[in-house]
């Protein structure tokens, strides 16, 4: 009986640990179409709830576009004030949402911003698990499909623990 209840303790230690991880979003802004021109940021972002913890990734074309983290200010205007701020230019850029409010990013490449380029969201304060984005705004990505699983898996294996100890 003491490994059973062992058993259990472990399963639910770990399942503890893992859990919150799983209950974060990672947003890939503008889904399928990434970020380029043409797309409309505004109406992305629309109906999403961005919480403290999740993640925004821009997905692009390394050298054709870059993402500035700037204020309300330089948003309107589409250009940064700070001169010792560096855009991110990977293609793969991860930005996690550490602080609720208002988050501004624009492209500093050509006219892109004024073309459309630039993308503000409002971030929640963590106050529990974040919805999952609905399926008619979001494509679920890769990510978000296999921590629902792994959630899943780990509740089963709490359940199974628990029929065990209980048997």
């Amino acid at each position: 009986m003491a490994s059973r209840s062992s058993a259990f303790l472990i399963t639910m230690i770990i399942a503890l640990a893992v859990a919150p991880a799983a209950f974060a979003t990672d947003y890939m802004v503008g889904d399928n179409s990434g970020w380029k021109l043409g797309v409309n940021y505004t109406t992305w972002a629309e109906g999403k709830s961005f919480r403290v913890g999740d993640t925004i990734t821009f997905m692009y074309a390394p050298g054709v576009h870059n993402v500035m983290k700037v204020n309300g200010t330089d948003f309107q205007k589409c250009a940064s004030s700070n001169e010792t701020a560096v855009p991110r230019t990977t293609g793969n850029d991860v930005i996690p949402l550490m602080t609720p409010g208002k988050k501004w990013y624009i492209c500093t490449i050509g006219e892109h911003c004024s073309k459309g380029m630039k993308l503000v969201i409002t971030v929640s304060a963590a106050e529990g698990p974040s919805p999952a984005p609905s399926p008619a705004t979001s494509a679920a990505t890769g990510a978000e499909v296999s921590a629902s699983r792994t959630t899943c898996m780990w509740m089963l294996a709490v359940m199974a623990a628990y029929k065990m100890i209980m048997a």
